[in-house]
């Protein structure tokens, strides 16, 4: 969520970062900053009057110490009415400030100054392409076609327990979906990323502090008697652990990383984009969430850019990074890098992460603070990345290390597979 005094002292500034995402934003903010004023000058109104109030209540207890018993009574009529006007006016309030929250939270997060104006991905900008394409011998078969092969994954047995969408893996599948688990892990510890196990529910508090609700509800999985989601991310319950914290500022950076299953309905989604891996209704993610001082999180955004790139790397993957237009990005995000690996048999790039630098659109929800050297409270910036999303992973190592011999498994992830070929 924007902070309010940010768009009280550069309202224009924010429209125009917001025409970036191919919004006009005038109206919303306009509308915020009356509200706003109206909000301000009712505090004020209140104020008055339970100051009015308490100082005839003092004026009251010395009449009736000094005897004017009549006069007392007097000012206690007063302190009657008083009491109504202010019961009244903080009913008023409170429509006031719900009606602000409403409009606040229609508002996205402003595009940092790096990030190109566009309408969509064909608006993204290519940062740098890594590795060669493969040239494979033959027919490059695709992934679906090899995980029945090879006995690795069954779609539809999938089907037949839940529903498309959630595929089972099984022996070298199996094995290579829990190496890589492990494999990311333990890279991120080496980093200096804490590993957490969170809860893969949260209830709506959690949700609205990372920007999931009301933004993004139809795609969570819900559980009305309950009122829980399941987890789109780790990245919701990781950085809901530090909602309503005042966090030191010694600890800054919080590194944190956490292996979780994600659920998400991909409501709408359909084709061959989704045929296989390419898009699933449960799938698992190992994940880096960074919580930090304002001024150390674009230097931080690049060591994360830079982490993810030496993950593909050891898994000898062809990548390239792209700087997400306006358009492109999510809710949340004021800038924001993916990363596409390139599937050889599909003969297109799979989106295997996204990382985020938020500044305090987060942390104002959540009310994350640190005190600076002053001992007054600050936001501070969050950030995340999927370090790395598994299906499009395995999707493209199956596929660009095909051999006629089987499947060769990268150097670096054989200690976590304990198998150098998949055959």
């Amino acid at each position: 969520m924007l902070e309010l005094t940010y768009l009280r002292n550069q309202g224009q500034e924010a429209v125009d970062a917001l025409a970036k995402r191919k919004i006009n934003a005038q109206d919303t903010v306009a509308s915020v900053l009356q509200l706003d004023e109206q909000r301000r000058n009712g505090q004020t109104e209140l104020d008055q009057l339970l100051s009015e109030a308490n100082q005839i209540s003092k004026e009251i207890g010395n009449l009736f110490k000094a005897g004017k018993a009549q006069e007392a009574q007097a000012l206690k009529q007063r302190s009657t009415e008083l009491k109504e006007i202010t019961k009244q006016k903080q009913a008023e309030q409170e429509v006031v400030k719900a009606a602000l929250e409403s409009k606040l939270v229609e508002l996205p997060n402003t595009p940092y100054h790096l990030v190109k104006e566009g309408a969509g991905e064909a608006d993204n900008e290519i940062v740098k392409t890594v590795g060669e394409i493969p040239k494979l011998e033959g027919v490059a078969k695709p992934h679906w076609e090899l995980t029945e092969q090879y006995d690795l994954i069954s779609f539809d047995l999938g089907v037949k327990i839940t529903g498309a969408g959630f595929p089972v893996y099984m022996g070298k599948g199996a094995g290579l979906q829990r190496a890589l688990i492990n494999f990311f892990l333990e890279e991120n510890q080496k980093q200096g990323y804490k590993e957490f196990i969170p809860p893969h529910f949260i209830n709506a508090a959690s949700g609205f502090g990372t920007g999931q609700l009301p933004d993004k509800e139809g795609q969570m999985y819900h559980m009305g008697e309950d009122d829980l989601y399941a987890i789109p991310t780790a990245e919701v319950p990781i950085t809901n652990l530090f909602r309503d914290e005042i966090v030191n500022r010694a600890d800054l950076p919080i590194q944190c990383t956490a292996y979780t299953p994600c659920f998400r309905r991909e409501a709408g989604s359909y084709g061959k984009d989704v045929r296989g891996l390419n898009r699933l209704h449960q799938f698992d993610k190992v994940e880096i969430v960074n919580v930090c001082h304002p001024d150390e999180s674009y230097a931080l955004l690049d060591k994360m850019v830079e982490h993810v790139e030496g993950l593909l790397q050891k898994l000898e993957l062809p990548y390239r990074i792209l700087r997400l237009c306006g358009g492109d990005m999510g809710f949340t995000s004021a800038m924001t890098y993916d990363f596409e690996v390139w599937s050889a048999a599909q003969e297109r790039w799979l989106e295997v992460s996204s990382v985020s630098n938020f500044e305090t659109f987060q942390s104002n929800r959540m009310k994350l603070r640190f005190r600076d050297e002053n001992n007054k409270t600050q936001l501070c910036h969050t950030l995340n990345g999927s370090a790395l999303a598994l299906p499009r992973i395995v999707a493209a190592l199956l596929e660009n290390h095909q051999t006629e011999k089987g499947i060769k498994i990268p150097s670096a992830l054989v200690p976590y597979t304990r198998f150098e070929w998949i055959d």
